[in-house]
């Protein structure tokens, strides 16, 4: 593919704020180091925001759906129609990570991308059909190239939403049945590893189930790898409407200067598909936990990412990722609001 927007130049991170920033943990009330994650996480959180003291306090959750027609291979545990139905349970307010943003207060939009079965205009959602869901990408490809920029750039228009509404922190959630399918398929691209190394359980496969799966990926891999040279091209054969929103949606906010906390293992290989797409984008992302899925502690090594939890979960919706923003606000606080030696007439440890 010609260049596209995604490939255009990201943020720099500020090293004045960051350099602040250190300084500041360094004179702290506390043993250098003493708080271990919390400390860097605000230092590189101040280096994005462009200011010595950062912030976590505006939030913005956008969850896309869309279908798989990969489904059609018996590798979900679950109906299609479930993806049509949680679309309702998001906006209703009774699925996980609508709890979750009530909590933290935090704008919550969910975007229909595409399911597998017709649905009435729904309150509250923003529906967007790129088609009912994808094709079976055991046959051919998952998308057509005209959809899969029409996913990017409905992933970078959710991330032009946040960053209008002056979020400090994006976060992007995902539902699809049959998304783990995909998002395996494309970490074994990623990786160049076999699909039997990550392949997992999904929503609740028995041990044959993950053999089939596993088949099945196999089998999409031997049919699409000769013809995919670029990430965009394997985006196209084997990913997923919401997978590769989310790859848009990161890559847009790093070139708008949103932090992003990435969800699950879904999430973080549409953020490693979106750091092969820009590399650049990598400081922009921030990961929340590792999961119960085998293939993501794999794909978090690949990203060099150090996941602030790690909680066997395996929800995905941005659940995760929701679970560690106090942490992050945390880290600001202590960051923000800790008197520094000078202040607190503590003498510092002899040089």
């Amino acid at each position: 593919m010609s260049l596209h927007w995604w490939q255009g130049p990201c943020q720099s991170l500020d090293p004045v704020a960051r350099s602040k920033a250190h300084t500041r943990q360094l004179q702290l009330t506390k043993p250098a180091g003493s708080l271990g994650q919390l400390e860097q996480v605000a230092v590189h959180l101040a280096a994005l925001q462009g200011r010595e003291r950062p912030s976590v306090g505006q939030l913005w959750i956008s969850i896309f759906a869309a279908d798989h027609g990969v489904v059609a291979e018996g590798v979900s545990a679950y109906p299609q129609a479930v993806t049509g139905q949680m679309l309702h349970n998001f906006v209703s307010g009774g699925a996980a990570i609508s709890v979750l943003a009530r909590q933290l207060d935090a704008a919550l939009e969910v975007i229909d991308l595409g399911t597998a079965l017709p649905l009435p205009p729904l309150p509250g959602v923003r529906h967007m059909p790129i088609g009912a869901g994808t094709q079976n990408f055991l046959h051919g490809p998952a998308m057509s190239e005209a959809q899969l920029l029409s996913a990017l750039q409905a992933g970078r228009d959710s991330a032009q939403r946040a960053q209008q509404a002056r979020a400090e922190l994006f976060i992007g959630g995902e539902m699809g049945i049959g998304n783990t399918t995909a998002a395996t398929a494309l970490a074994c691209w990623l990786l160049d590893c076999p699909a039997v190394e990550l392949v997992g359980p999904g929503t609740g496969l028995d041990c044959a189930g993950v053999a089939h799966k596993a088949a099945v990926i196999e089998a999409a891999l031997a049919l699409h790898r000769p013809a995919i040279d670029a990430p965009a091209e394997a985006l196209q054969c084997l990913g997923g409407f919401e997978i590769v929103a989310l790859a848009g949606a990161y890559l847009a906010c790093a070139q708008q200067g949103v932090p992003a906390l990435v969800d699950g293992y879904i999430c973080s290989v549409a953020a490693l598909m979106a750091v092969r797409l820009n590399p650049a984008c990598r400081d922009w992302l921030l990961f929340a936990h590792q999961g119960a899925e085998p293939g993501h502690r794999r794909v978090l090594q690949a990203l060099q990412a150090e996941p602030l939890l790690d909680l066997g979960l395996r929800l995905g919706e941005g659940s995760g990722a929701a679970l560690a923003v106090p942490l992050l606000q945390m880290a600001c606080s202590l960051h923000n609001g800790m008197a520094t030696f000078a202040e607190a007439a503590v003498a510092e440890r002899p040089v």
